[in-house]
């Protein structure tokens, strides 16, 4: 088995066998997006690449809640690995299974119905309505194929299993590029191809990870597993739904954002995406080391070891640091080559080269809010992380509304920064005092 147990053995080994293909998992899954953005810039123009932007903003609203409710499911099965007890391991697997299809039936309809009205509040451009309605209703139409890879990964994570999503994501990274130069350069599809590449790679990924989680013996599931279990379902909603609902706030004030930058015209928009691709791009490590150090402490916090707890999020700490030191100094210095890879209209290329720089003064207060926002989601306070994410909209909007008149569009990163900074001051505080709280157990 590839699972790792964190509650034994060397911590900074144990660590960095799980960190390192989850990184390199995570880069891939990033190279679905960046190679969709790459060939839609450069084969279809900056429009198209404004509207995959605009509608990706909105997008993340439910893909996000989808995403936070897993990692909230995942955290309920590293404290049960922790534990030790295989059985209430695959009622709770199936429970999440359950609890998921049904979001991600719900938020696909959604999508589909509110898909063109979100654009027109935004004030997308109407040159844009379109592209952005044909790539939209195709992700949103796979939304269900999307949550299964994101619960399966989130499962797999929980138990300790990094190198099974590191294995999906390559395949299915080599098959999403493949399937964009097909539809965009062979049978020409326009935007609708790079959608569907991306909606079938992602069932090849979640394919992947489902025979590996079932070909496991302590992990296979049955029918039986699937009885309504009332107390387990709502433990798993206590801590998915506070994620989830942490994921939506943020995306309140990344829509809230949009529909301001949307209000400067094409380049403005243009500029933005980009510069969330590169964001999204660059924040991996900070992501990865909260993933990692979110199942090492629910495991840990399982198994009652928080002097182990603190010896962990030491590293974390430090590999937080020194990843936003180094990706910070690439940002800063060669910011105008990135921009150029994707953004050929020279207004957006400047303004995506100001925001970049701004970005590469602020990574380290992103990357430490990764890391004690998923200590404290590990140490099963989700409620925490999700007053962080409302704390985050409650800045970041009014920072963008008035910044953009006065500092134009550096104002969006101005905005980004103030926010991670409250985030992290919530999320920094609770730590302490929760780590604290339980200190009594050592001794």
């Amino acid at each position: 088995m590839d699972q790792i147990d964190f509650t034994r053995g060397s911590i900074t080994k144990s660590f960095c066998r799980f960190f390192f293909p989850m990184l390199l998992a995570n880069i891939l899954q990033q190279a679905y997006s960046f190679t969709d953005m790459v060939i839609i810039g450069q084969g279809l123009g900056d429009r198209s690449l404004a509207a995959v932007g605009n509608f990706t903003t909105i997008s993340f609203f439910l893909t996000g809640f989808i995403m936070g409710i897993t990692n909230g499911f995942s955290v309920n099965i590293s404290q049960v690995c922790g534990e030790k007890e295989s059985g209430k391991l695959k009622k709770i697997i199936a429970s999440s299974i359950k609890i998921t299809a049904v979001f991600a039936v719900l938020f696909s309809m959604i999508g589909l119905l509110l898909l063109k009205p979100m654009l027109q509040i935004m004030q997308t451009d109407q040159e844009l309505l379109n592209d952005c309605m044909a790539y939209g209703c195709i992700i949103f139409g796979g939304l269900p194929i999307m949550s299964a890879y994101q619960l399966l990964s989130s499962i797999l994570r929980g138990v300790g299993d990094s190198k099974t999503p590191l294995f999906a994501i390559g395949v299915s990274s080599a098959c999403n590029i493949i399937l964009d130069i097909l539809f965009l350069y062979l049978f020409h599809s326009g935007i609708s191809g790079p959608a569907y590449a991306t909606v079938l790679s992602q069932l090849l990924a979640a394919g992947i990870c489902y025979f590996r989680l079932h070909r496991t013996k302590e992990r296979k599931i049955t029918r039986s597993d699937f009885v309504f279990h009332f107390r387990l379902e709502m433990e798993l909603l206590k801590n998915g739904l506070p994620m989830a609902f942490m994921h939506a706030m943020t995306s309140v004030g990344c829509i809230f954002v949009q529909g301001c930058i949307n209000g400067y015209g094409a380049a403005y928009t243009s500029a933005y995406a980009v510069c969330n691709k590169y964001l999204n791009f660059f924040m991996l490590p900070g992501i990865t080391i909260g993933f990692t150090i979110s199942s090492f402490t629910g495991q840990n916090f399982g198994g009652k070891e928080f002097e182990r707890i603190r010896g962990g999020t030491k590293m974390a700490c430090i590999m937080a640091v020194l990843s936003a030191l180094l990706l910070g100094m690439v940002l800063f210095f060669f910011s105008d080559l990135l921009v150029k890879f994707m953004l050929t209209g020279q207004e957006a290329a400047a303004y995506a080269s100001i925001y970049l720089r701004f970005l590469a003064l602020f990574m380290v207060l992103l990357n430490a809010l990764f890391v004690f926002r998923s200590c404290v989601q590990g140490l099963g306070k989700p409620a925490v992380p999700m007053c962080s994410g409302i704390v985050e909209m409650l800045i970041r909007i009014p920072a963008v509304y008035f910044g953009l008149p006065v500092f134009g569009f550096a104002a969006a990163i101005y905005a980004e920064a103030i926010a991670w900074i409250g985030a992290l001051a919530l999320n920094g505080i609770s730590y302490i005092y929760i780590i604290k709280k339980y200190k009594r157990y050592d001794c």
